[in-house]
């Protein structure tokens, strides 16, 4: 199983479309395996759900996401575990003991409101 979880300076990034890199889980028995940091080249929004099909992810842990974003992972067999913050691998070893605080109904609605204010909060900063 791979888990891969937005990801920036060891924190859970807040903007799904704006990460830079993903910290990807490589999970067997339940434990952790291995380790690695996915350069996204800033990929993109719809890029994005592409690329963690590319590398096989079962699973992704993030903060805020769109619904476009959403139904591409859905499509892709993603797991979405959203609106999650703090230690990214705190998240990960929730997730796997069962404990993962997540929000099922998150939504990001920055994309419908373009240069009119920002409904995300401050989660979109920059790394």
């Amino acid at each position: 199983m791979k888990i891969a979880v937005t990801y920036c300076d060891g924190q859970i990034f807040q903007h799904f479309g704006h990460t830079g890199q993903f910290k990807v889980y490589e999970v067997a028995d339940g434990r952790i395996t291995a380790t690695s940091i996915v350069d996204t080249g800033s990929s993109g929004h719809g890029a994005l759900a592409g690329l963690l099909k590319l590398i096989q992810t079962d699973v992704l842990i993030c903060g805020g996401i769109g619904g476009g974003a959403q139904m591409a992972l859905a499509e892709a067999g993603i797991q979405l575990y959203g609106g999650v913050t703090g230690d990214a691998d705190d998240a990960v070893a929730a997730y796997l003991a069962g404990q993962l605080d997540y929000n099922p109904c998150v939504r990001c609605n920055h994309h419908d409101h373009h240069g009119e204010g920002h409904t995300c909060g401050d989660h979109c900063g920059n790394c």
